[in-house]
């Protein structure tokens, strides 16, 4: 599709302006090409995704729409924590990798390592890619789909001097390691590309060794959609019957200056027309396709129609969102499973427009911006009205949403980064009561900390929380497997933001009605609790008992929901409450000999070194520090190593706040959001 004169610099799938200037990938590009592999055509739905951490939402979005993925680890970097966290996303929606080991050439010319030294570092990097590949892998597929040299689901090569190599190749036409290292090191690169071209070596691999469509299928659909599989859909899609009915999921959303809104999806099932109307079952509309493409990087070229199995433009679905359903419009199929990120969004900003005319562009800019990308938050604080963007991390929120505004010419006024903590408690409360104001009902509650197994499990997304009440029977299995008692477990009416809501109450009238009401009350509680209005996390809420007025006209809305509210309030404010910070957990890379001042700079910011490594004349550096210190950190730790250290971010979880900044903080966020220094 390029020139060969232009491949390995022309940044074809970053044809962003903004992705030029930073020298990054910021949002996944899709490519579908057509590859000859032992004299028959196959067609390759390829999605180039970014590396940097705050655009991992883009990563998690494409998983769902591929069946394979190529991993890109550096030869001489290694592993890093990024290859971790794709390969989590992969793994989490059985996708196979396979891997490709880049800048091989920088080994040869500038480390000027004897094969022997390549070979160990190869051996190395392969090591790890496959101990990660166990650790994250269900058990059926992770001895399977381990990566192996032998095979050739392993490649070397570089991207940027447009050659590979992988052993089948190597065996299959006769060339030997040594004329590589040979046409390397003399920089014979034009020789190297003739006689092993990179297109072709990783083209192969994804053909030999990434499923086919209808292959990955089989297996897939069971883990993304929780359907009947013996329905008409569900043996559609198990078949990837291109005659059968349609079943399609959004993946991505974007604007364009002239088509309108065009959606990028995966077909599962069916085939899509041009002109057909489609339902998408989210929005609860139907709307009538209007274009349907193939991608070529920053082109889209025209079908009347595209079968299940390939990755396909949508023109038309104005209401579409990253996750959204599409099926026929006479017919409602089960959705797909919500397409969940791993980390969530830890960097606030409050945005507002300099001029009040720029209101309605700026509201209108927000709306789109959450729809593409989901990992940003959108919510607007009633009391303040200002506009809250929360995002992956500083340069997510800079790229997505401060820079496209002012290439909008929208003036805004962004504050400093606020972070998001969270409420819990640390023991059990005693029983507390919640009267509705006509005085005819009453609610008992309790509060304890959740089991600390079962909230890692909800975290790490290995428990179902959506629609816990159609799905329980696979819930209480899972939950019990992670130390909750059996009969609780059978006692789940509703899985929020880490917290858990039981009734354990037995044979009270009239309370199966009610229940809708008590678990909005919950949730209203749980996204704002009682000491700064932040989320609450990690809370058992246990309904103990009941009295409820017999007259459904006296026990509505306007009844049950402040007694439930003002019930868990006070029983939090009564089980010893707390703030959890978010913490982050980073790896530093900097020369051994300036690795002193990056411990410094972690120790001066409440930061702890978890472990250090060094290996020759580079060091490793594992800290954790707290998002609240994080802030403007990347430029310190370059002032402090004189422009050598750079960070990236292995894990977010949070932690208990140190006691004696629980108060001084919580006092902080109040103020920030304008609310009496009294808690409630």
């Amino acid at each position: 599709m390029i020139s060969e004169e232009l491949a390995g610099t022309q940044l074809f799938t970053d044809f962003d302006k903004q992705e030029q200037e930073r020298g990054i990938t910021i949002f996944a590009a899709n490519v579908s090409m057509v590859h000859d592999f032992e004299g028959q055509d196959y067609i390759i739905n390829l999605i180039d995704t970014p590396g940097h951490v705050d655009f991992g939402g883009d990563v998690t979005r494409a998983m769902r729409a591929v069946d394979g993925a190529v991993i890109l680890t550096d030869a001489v970097e290694g592993v890093m924590p990024q290859t971790e966290t794709v390969l989590r996303q992969a793994l989490h929606e059985r996708v196979k990798p396979v891997l490709f080991i880049n800048k091989v050439d920088r080994l040869i010319r500038e480390l000027k390592l004897t094969p022997e030294q390549m070979q160990e570092r190869f051996v190395s990097i392969i090591r790890q890619v496959n101990l990660l590949i166990q650790k994250y892998a269900e058990k059926e597929f992770a001895e399977r789909w381990l990566v192996k040299v032998e095979d050739g689901s392993v490649a070397f090569g570089s991207g940027y001097r447009k050659w590979a190599i992988s052993v089948p190749y190597m065996k299959q036409h006769n060339i030997s390691f040594k004329q590589i290292i040979e046409l390397s090191s003399q920089q014979r690169d034009s020789e190297l590309v003739k006689m092993a071209p990179l297109h072709k070596i990783v083209l192969n691999m994804v053909i030999r060794h990434l499923p086919n469509p209808e292959e990955a299928q089989k297996y897939r659909i069971s883990k993304i959609w929780h359907g009947d599989l013996e329905s008409d859909i569900g043996k559609s899609m198990l078949a990837m019957d291109e005659k059968g009915p349609l079943a399609m999921i959004v993946t991505k959303v974007v604007p364009d200056p002239h088509a309108g809104i065009v959606a990028t999806g995966r077909i599962f099932s069916g085939t899509l027309r041009r002109a057909q109307e489609v339902k998408l079952i989210g929005q609860h509309v139907t709307r009538r396709v209007q274009q349907v493409s193939v991608y070529k990087g920053p082109q889209r070229i025209q079908m009347e129609e595209i079968v299940a199995g390939n990755i396909v433009g949508v023109v038309g679905l104005t209401d579409a969102f990253s996750g959204e359903t599409v099926c026929e419009a006479e017919r409602e199929i089960e959705p797909f499973e919500a397409i969940k990120h791993i980390f969530e969004p830890v960097v606030t900003k409050s945005v507002e427009a300099k001029d009040p005319k720029d209101l309605p562009k700026l509201i209108m800019f927000l709306k789109q911006v959450s729809r593409e990308d989901p990992t940003l938050a959108v919510k607007i604080n009633e009391e303040t009205g200002e506009y809250l963007i929360s995002g992956l991390g500083e340069l997510h929120l800079d790229a997505k949403v401060e820079r496209p505004l002012r290439d909008k010419d929208i003036d805004i006024i962004a504050s400093p980064p606020i972070v998001i903590y969270h409420e819990t408690v640390r023991q059990l409360s005693p029983e507390v009561e919640g009267k509705s104001s006509n005085k005819h009902n009453r609610f008992y509650v309790t509060i304890e900390p959740l089991e600390k197994e079962v909230y890692d499990a909800i975290a790490a997304g290995k428990i179902e929380t959506e629609n816990v009440k159609k799905y329980l029977k696979n819930i209480i299995p899972k939950i019990v497997e992670y130390g909750m008692a059996r009969d609780e477990a059978k006692k789940i009416q509703d899985i929020y933001n880490h917290n858990l809501l039981i009734d354990s109450t037995k044979g009270i009238q009239y309370l199966n009605e009610t229940m809708e009401l008590i678990i909005e009350a919950f949730r209203n509680v749980m996204n704002s609790g009682p000491l700064a209005h932040e989320p609450c996390s990690g809370l058992k809420i246990k309904l103990t008992d009941a009295k409820l007025h017999e007259d459904a006209i006296h026990r509505g809305p306007a009844q049950v929901l402040p007694a439930i509210s003002d019930a868990i309030k006070q029983a939090m404010l009564h089980s010893k409450p707390t703030l959890l910070e978010p913490v982050q957990t980073i790896r530093i890379d900097t020369p051994e000999e300036i690795m002193g001042s990056a411990m410094n700079l972690v120790q001066n910011k409440r930061g702890q070194v978890v472990d250090v490594k060094t290996e020759l004349g580079a060091a490793t550096i594992q800290a954790k520090l707290p998002v609240a210190e994080m802030i403007g950190f990347e430029s310190q730790l370059k002032s402090n190593t004189g422009g050598k250290g750079f960070y990236s971010l292995i894990d977010v979880t949070f932690e208990k706040i140190p006691e004696e900044l629980k108060d001084p903080t919580i006092k902080k966020i109040r103020q920030r959001k304008g609310l009496a220094d009294t808690q409630v």
